[in-house]
């Protein structure tokens, strides 16, 4: 809607008094997706949904490494201005940026200017391309799925971590990522679909098409 000044923390019609609220739409989500419109529309149209493509993937994992000691509202407020100075997350665009690039991202306010974080999200570009020879970062990442995925009634039943993003943080490190570590890619996880960690109730639980 754009309208950024409504507050949908306001539009509960009644809170269930666990994790999940009902929205004045009826529909129920955790209360991390009610506080802003902004989060309420990301979780209800793009978080948990799969991601297939290159591009999309390497902005996921870039986005979850800046958001490393952050708010996730802080990364998505900036994510226009993220895509506007990391060329759209073009893998080959971003791989080919050098020192002056650097520094002038450590110049631009809308991002968050981290050098270490810069440097990484470079980096990760090229090792995002030298992964092409062993079928891809999608399919790489996607190879390390679970057998099953958690059932959560409440936000303390979603771990933070898991055995597989352990492993895709290792095999990912291994292979010249930085900043991938296991609780970083089980978030990844959670934001492309590999896991359904929707609350047990949320109008959103099983969209995917992953996990029935």
């Amino acid at each position: 809607s754009g309208d950024t000044s409504h507050d949908t923390s306001r539009d509960t019609s009644h809170d269930t008094g666990g994790d999940l609220v009902v929205g004045d739409d009826g529909l129920a989500r955790p209360r991390w997706a009610t506080t802003d419109l902004l989060l309420r529309e990301y979780y209800d149209t793009e978080w948990g949904m799969p991601v297939r493509d290159e591009q999309g993937m390497f902005e996921r994992i870039s986005l979850e490494a800046f958001q490393s000691g952050l708010s996730w509202l802080t990364i998505l407020r900036k994510r226009e201005a993220f895509r506007a100075a990391f060329a759209g997350f073009g893998p080959e665009a971003v791989a080919a940026f050098g020192e002056e690039d650097v520094a002038r991202l450590l110049t631009d306010p809308g991002i968050v200017r981290n050098r270490r974080k810069i440097e990484a999200t470079i980096r990760n570009a090229r090792a995002t391309l030298a992964l092409r020879a062993e079928g891809g970062l999608v399919e790489f990442v996607w190879s390390f799925g679970p057998a099953r995925t958690p059932a959560p009634r409440s936000m303390a039943d979603v771990p933070t971590r898991s055995p597989e993003s352990t492993a895709l943080a290792a095999a990912l490190k291994a292979r010249g990522f930085a900043h991938v570590g296991p609780t970083t890619m089980y978030a990844l996880m959670e934001a492309v679909g590999i896991v359904d960690t929707h609350l047990l109730g949320s109008h959103r639980r099983g969209t995917s098409g992953v996990w029935t």
